[in-house]
């Protein structure tokens, strides 16, 4: 359309009258440019406009005229600006664009994707932040293998900005360092909330707001050889555990206070066993999930979705991450696409049947 103009603009000023002419309309092919290309391409159709006017001054004898002289200057000077103008925004378009790859690698690197297998173990995880150009917030899920059971983290860092992403930080490095080692989960737990607690005193050192975030988490911990699960509750939502499309919350007799604040008290931490048999899908989630909200105010039936989820999987002879994509397609479609808070789910499920529990070779992959 710019050429066009710049073509058009000298023919049709030939047969107009005198009196009439549309040189003027010369300004929209350079700023009609700047809003989709570059600023060399952008001076090149300005040059070519002002060289356009120039020609249609000439073909009237009029180009010592005081006005076209305007004409042209004017031209020249608006040709100029939106030039600098696309050179600024280019410029600050590869800024952005650094930046955003700095960021994406520190998110990846911080909480890094689950392996789909682990031991006799398959899993599926899915996140999203409740920031819309954010992939990482206060929520946060990791896993680790020691020698003879594969073990799994999720929390919930409550905090603001960059705190919550320094608690996240903090609890991942604290978990990656000594989870795979074969201490009890009671210990695990006690060196997760000491590691918070050294977090809180940094910040604090660093007089930021640390006495207003703590962590919600729990530790889970499934051997290769026994169809249980082991778990640790601090103040975390309570896993479920889908069998035959019925839903089970895995409801500890005592749960420890979320970590960070254990620190008011002696806390004992009591590792508490449930079954885990195959066929069963463990859905381990952040509140995000159970307290997402439909237009009317009403939390999500978690319970149901998840053994709708489960249910549909099975049929499907899918593993997590079929159940996973069902269960967070119904999320988002009863949240009206949107969620309120950060989110992360983590289903994990028994291999191939036909081998025996105490085989920990890697399987075949086996999800859809």
């Amino acid at each position: 359309m710019p050429l066009a103009i710049i073509i058009a603009v000298p023919v049709i000023d030939i047969w107009l009258p005198p009196n009439l002419h549309v040189a003027p309309l010369l300004v929209v092919a350079p700023t009609f440019t700047a809003a989709f290309a570059g600023p060399r391409l952008v001076a090149a159709i300005g040059g070519l406009a002002v060289l356009s006017q120039i020609v249609a001054g000439l073909e009237r004898h009029a180009l010592g005229e005081e006005r076209v002289v305007l004409e042209v200057v004017s031209l020249v000077v608006v040709s100029a600006l939106v030039t600098l103008f696309c050179y600024l925004r280019e410029r600050h378009q590869l800024q952005l664009a650094r930046a955003q790859l700095v960021s994406e690698t520190t998110q990846s690197a911080l909480l890094r994707p689950l392996p789909p297998h682990a031991g006799p173990l398959r899993i599926a995880s899915e996140y999203r932040s409740a920031e819309p150009d954010s992939r990482i917030g206060g929520d946060l899920f990791a896993v680790t293998r020691t020698e003879h059971s594969t073990r799994f983290l999720i929390g919930d860092v409550r905090g603001k900005g960059l705190t919550s992403l320094n608690g996240t930080s903090i609890m991942l490095g604290a978990f990656r360092a000594t989870a795979h080692r074969q201490a009890p989960l009671p210990e695990l737990a006690a060196y997760l909330e000491g590691s918070v607690r050294w977090g809180l005193g940094e910040l604090d050192s660093a007089q930021d707001e640390s006495g207003e975030w703590f962590v919600t988490a729990l530790v889970a911990d499934i051997p290769d050889d026994e169809q249980v699960v082991h778990v640790v509750n601090m103040g975390h939502p309570p896993p479920m555990v889908i069998h035959e499309a019925a839903t089970t919350p895995l409801l500890v007799r005592k749960s420890a206070p979320p970590l960070g604040l254990g620190g008011l008290g002696e806390t004992s931490y009591v590792e508490e066993t449930f079954p885990f048999t195959r066929g069963d899908f463990l859905l381990l989630y952040t509140d995000g999930v159970s307290e997402a909200r439909d237009g009317k105010g009403d939390f999500y039936p978690l319970a149901e979705g998840a053994a709708v989820a489960g249910r549909s999987a099975l049929r499907s002879n899918g593993g997590p991450s079929v159940m996973l994509h069902h269960l967070l397609d119904d999320l988002l479609s009863y949240a009206g696409g949107e969620l309120g808070d950060d989110m992360a789910m983590v289903a994990v499920s028994w291999g191939d049947p036909g081998r025996p529990p105490g085989d920990t070779r890697t399987p075949a992959p086996a999800d859809t």
